[in-house]
């Protein structure tokens, strides 16, 4: 199998035998689960194809393709596992880009959204005197603000939170496979996942005070 380094790439998402989305993989690893029986590609009318199928089933316009020694190959947008029927178990990294989803890229002192180059990170009860790294004591904060409050608590600098800081519901696919740009084939596997309408809304907040895709997808969930 041949093709660019960015077709191979190209960003797949795999459910199991309920239909439920429960990764993301390249399509490099997605042919790899086809060739082995592992998982098999839905096509737009959601008909499973073993490798052979798929592989003699002329790709659609505009899809991504991939060399093989029987002709190009379309990516597949969607491949399901033949025997894995259950939700793995994940937890959303404490990241700053996810930090900042959480939040809606708001300043979580005085409202301000902006982009991640003008936003920080704040300790709600500060690192110095203990504060723990932790979804429950880390805040999107403004510069001014993060300058504003220093080592101190918010109460201390008179300040108050928007919002009490919790881990959020989402889980790392989501917070992924809600990024711009995802194929509309995705949508009906994501929809009734928890947290999905959160994370829609967040994507979107994102999006609004002009963060690229490329920044946003530069860490990994």
């Amino acid at each position: 199998m041949s093709g660019t380094s960015r077709e191979l790439a190209t960003q797949v998402l795999v459910i199991n035998r309920h239909m439920q989305a429960v990764h993301i993989t390249s399509a490099r690893r997605a042919f790899v689960l086809m060739w082995t029986d592992i998982a098999r590609a839905l096509d737009e009318h959601w008909v499973a194809h073993a490798f052979d199928s798929w592989s003699t089933r002329p790709a659609r316009e505009g899809d991504p393709t991939v060399g093989t020694s029987r002709g190009l190959i379309g990516v597949p947008r969607v491949v399901q596992l033949s025997q894995y029927d259950r939700m793995p178990r994940s937890t959303i990294r404490l990241t700053r880009r996810n930090i900042f989803l959480r939040d809606g890229h708001t300043c979580q002192y005085c409202g301000r959204r902006a982009g991640p180059r003008d936003l920080n990170l704040d300790h709600v009860h500060p690192r110095s005197r203990g504060g723990p790294m932790s979804w429950e004591n880390v805040v999107c904060s403004c510069r001014a603000c993060n300058l504003k409050k220093g080592g101190r608590t918010p109460a201390e600098a008179n300040m108050r939170l928007l919002r009490k800081p919790v881990r959020p519901r989402w889980s790392p696919i989501l917070a992924l496979a809600f990024a711009p740009g995802r194929p509309p084939e995705w949508e009906p596997f994501l929809a009734n996942l928890p947290g999905a309408r959160e994370i829609a809304s967040l994507w979107a907040d994102a999006l609004a005070v002009g963060v690229s895709d490329e920044a946003l997808l530069a860490e990994s969930a």
